[in-house]
């Protein structure tokens, strides 16, 4: 693994989430899984950005922050739009909002498990 995504997620971890309860990472796809009791909520796909799961419930959140979706491309296939948008810096530099974000995401996260 990149050792720059490590730090990065290293940092999200051990810092941005910091007193967070339940957070837990696993590597996967190149990247990080980040989960909240067992739920993934985040995702880490290079050395600088985090997203998170966004459903219809706090997308306006994202699209007010003027954040963007992540967009898988590998290969020859077709690029596809996920349900995780990018966490804007300042919400990762406030460790109150940061809080709130978190639980609308995992909540999304729990909803869509429950499909």
């Amino acid at each position: 693994m990149d050792s720059k995504i490590v730090s990065f997620k290293d940092y999200v971890v051990e810092d941005v989430l910091l007193g967070v309860p339940g957070i837990t990472s696993r590597a996967m796809f190149g990247g990080y899984g980040i989960y909240q009791d067992g739920f993934v909520f985040g995702l880490i796909v290079s050395d600088h950005e985090l997203f998170f799961k966004v459903g219809d419930s706090n997308r306006g959140d994202y699209e007010k922050a003027g954040s963007h979706p992540f967009v898988y491309e590998q290969g020859n296939h077709k690029a596809t739009t996920m349900n995780y948008w990018k966490v804007p810096d300042e919400v990762m530099e406030n460790k109150e909002e940061i809080r709130i974000w978190v639980k609308k995401a995992v909540e999304v996260s729990k909803k869509a498990k429950k499909k």
